[in-house]
């Protein structure tokens, strides 16, 4: 359970990144000037959404998977899959899913 429980770290990190950085991009897009750096740079970075929702995926299937094996209640498997479409919210709900699974489960403290 001590890799499952580092791939929701991972996962949880990486799909807060590309969420940050997703919707930075959206907003240079569309609230700046056409033609300007920032706007290109928006419309650049727009395939993130993509790999997003490719990781973000990955991330339900493991946090489902660590829910079952942790018996966590169905509210709080919800806020942990909605954190991943919030910006930042994601990086909150982690330390505070880290926080909890040491307590109630040492054996993954060195995780």
């Amino acid at each position: 359970m001590t890799k499952l429980f580092t791939a929701y770290r991972v996962l949880a990190l990486v799909v807060g990144v590309l969420l940050v950085v997703g919707t930075l991009g959206s907003l240079c897009k569309y609230l700046l000037t056409d033609g300007s750096a920032l706007q290109q740079l928006g419309d650049d970075l727009t395939p993130i959404w993509l790999v997003h929702g490719w990781i973000y995926m990955v991330y339900v299937v493991v946090a489902f998977l660590l829910s079952q094996k942790l018996r966590w209640s169905i509210p709080q498997l919800g806020l942990v899959l909605i954190a991943g479409l919030i910006p930042g919210l994601i990086f909150w709900v982690e330390h505070r899913v880290v926080a909890r699974v040491r307590e109630d489960h040492p054996e993954l403290a060195r995780a």
